[in-house]
């Protein structure tokens, strides 16, 4: 798909950073909301405040009591990254804190699908928890609580997807989502609200004087942000200011070789140094061995990863998780080539036939699998994209991706209220949402999402555009100006990496491995400075073209390290030859 260069309107009248900022570096800060360096420091003394969180006072008294009493406690995760670093930090933070039974349980998507539904309540009976602390889920299971209850058991839930209309009938809700919450930060992943809720714990704790009478030391929270680092990135969160506190500190320390074992192998596994890391590391090379065990198998593998403590266990572990990771990768290939050939064969692709809201469905499709590829799918078209395999039962299982204009969550709660049973259960954010619905349902529902997005987006929001910072001079591409870049950040969601645009002679080119595209390019400006530059995941059916000497390029300005030596390269997003 052909794509528009869009540079960004920068207003520098109302900027005060201090003379250490790079000036380049201060237009990107500015492009992105920060106008003063008392916005870039990451200390965690400028953490948002816990008191107005609504729900944390009635779920810290029953959690302190679950600990001074030795009540048993279980933590129901769910299976993605998210939910296995909350879940780990959730029993870590627990047994740090003096509690002796306390245990976890994921659902297996295949098996009990999202959140704490009935099924999983009666697997959870048979651990015979007196309660249950749901994270990253819960907030829309109001069948499963309510089993729950039935059962005698207590039930906190912490989760910060968006509620729908009626809340489970829970002891005590955490989320930042919740009507009337005053926290200021509505964009804490689910590791994020229960990092909270167990600070908030050890000062309940502390308090009553327990770490003295059971001679105890209280737990360093900040030991446990490597893994809210892990989460937050890796669950695609928008960085706001709390956010990217949280995740600078997390990547300070894994930097340092404080981490978990399990963060640390993953890390050696994939060939990344733990000193070099940064916010990109955790949610392209870290996040998707931690997800392949959720996607393809048990996130359970996951989960003991992170809290094992064995170096020689984490590295088998760590290992298990790669392979699972190339089985992934290879499974989403076949489907998305499948998908492009349902394209294909509808001959819409180039000429405005295109639903505007995109549902693809194949009944050999892996459930764990087809979020990524509708995310595959959206980048590709730039559309919203709903990617549905079989789930058993005549019942199909979707995973949806959105394009900015539209919140796919509310998109189905309108079609949900539109055309009431077509679904049987929806959730999720913004820019992502799982549903499920009848297989029969599915050409309805299809009309249905089309329309929707129809009414919500216009033909301009479906025209894909790349933001860029500007254009670099020559004399930019130093490489100590990529490494200034390089540590300026956390960069992650709505607060995005920089990224500048250019013309270049394209000197050198050939194919690395399937589909990248490996590149030597000189400023038009300066034909004389050659720089590295590598496109990943091109098309190879277009590249590499020898007819092609000159190019339009949206990159990133890198630092590649190889044999010990560091060297400047452009991370290409977007190539066009001209």
């Amino acid at each position: 798909m052909q794509k528009t260069i869009k540079r960004r309107d920068v207003d520098l009248s109302d900027v005060h950073f201090s003379t250490a900022i790079h000036p380049l570096l201060q237009r990107v800060y500015a492009a992105r909301g920060i106008t003063s360096d008392q916005q870039l420091q990451h200390s965690l003394r400028r953490l948002h405040q816990p008191q107005v969180f609504k729900g944390l006072s009635q779920a810290v008294e029953l959690l302190a009591d679950a600990v001074t009493r030795q009540r048993k406690v279980l933590v129901v995760g769910d299976f993605d990254a998210d939910g296995a670093t909350s879940c780990a930090l959730a029993v870590l933070a627990l047994r740090a804190m003096g509690l002796q039974q306390v245990d976890f349980l994921v659902p297996n998507r295949f098996d009990y699908g999202y959140g704490l539904t009935p099924e999983i309540v009666a697997v959870a009976a048979g651990l015979r928890p007196e309660i249950i602390v749901t994270v990253d889920n819960g907030i829309s299971s109001i069948d499963g609580v309510a089993a729950a209850k039935a059962r005698g058991m207590q039930v906190i839930v912490t989760d910060h997807h968006l509620p729908g209309r009626q809340l489970p009938a829970a002891d005590a809700i955490v989320n930042p989502n919740q009507g009337q919450c005053g926290f200021p930060s509505k964009h804490l992943a689910g590791v994020g609200v229960i990092f909270y809720v167990m600070s908030a714990l050890r000062t309940g704790l502390r308090e009553r004087q327990w770490f003295v009478r059971a001679g105890i030391s209280e737990p360093n929270m900040a030991d446990y942000l490597d893994l809210v680092a892990l989460g937050t990135v890796a669950d695609v969160v928008p960085l706001d200011d709390n956010n990217r506190i949280l995740v600078h500190q997390g990547i300070q320390r894994i930097r340092a070789g404080r981490a978990r074992p399990g963060i640390l192998a993953m890390l050696e596994v994939a060939g990344r140094e733990a000193r070099r890391l940064v916010a990109a590391d955790l949610g392209y090379v870290v996040g998707p061995r931690l997800n392949a065990a959720g996607r393809l198998d048990d996130m359970s593998l996951g989960i003991q990863c992170l809290l094992c403590d064995s170096a020689q266990l984490v590295r088998e572990m760590a290992l298990e998780l790669d392979d699972l990771n190339r089985d992934r990768k290879a499974i989403e290939s076949g489907m998305q080539q499948e998908a492009m050939k349902s394209l294909d064969a509808l001959h819409i692709d180039g000429d405005g036939d295109l639903p505007w809201g995109l549902c693809l469905y194949d009944s050999n499709w892996h459930q764990g699998v087809i979020g990524i590829l509708a995310s595959r799918i959206k980048d590709r078209f730039h559309r919203p994209v709903i990617a549905f395999a079989d789930s058993g039962g005549g019942e199909i299982k979707g995973s949806a991706r959105s394009i900015a204009g539209l919140h796919i969550r509310d998109a189905l709660d309108a079609v949900a209220a539109a055309h009431p049973g077509l679904l049987s259960k929806f959730g999720g954010h913004a820019m992502a949402a799982g549903l499920s619905l009848q297989r029969e349902c599915l050409e309805a529902f299809q009309r249905a999402f089309d329309a929707v997005v129809r009414e919500q987006l216009t033909e301009a929001d479906l025209q894909a555009q790349i933001l860029s910072d500007g254009e670099l001079q020559p004399v930019d591409f130093a490489l100590g100006l990529a490494q200034t870049l390089r540590e300026a950040g956390p960069w992650g969601q709505h607060f995005p990496e920089p990224l500048f645009d250019g013309e270049f002679q394209l000197l050198k080119q050939r194919l690395v491995g399937d589909k990248h595209l490996k590149m030597v390019v000189a400023p038009t400006q300066d034909d004389q400075q050659l720089i590295d530059a590598i496109a990943f995941n091109i098309d190879p059916e277009v590249w590499p073209d020898p007819q092609v000497k000159r190019v339009k390029l949206a990159y990133r300005l890198d630092v590649n390290e190889f044999r010990g030596r560091q060297s400047v390269q452009l991370i290409v997003e977007y190539l066009q030859g001209l």
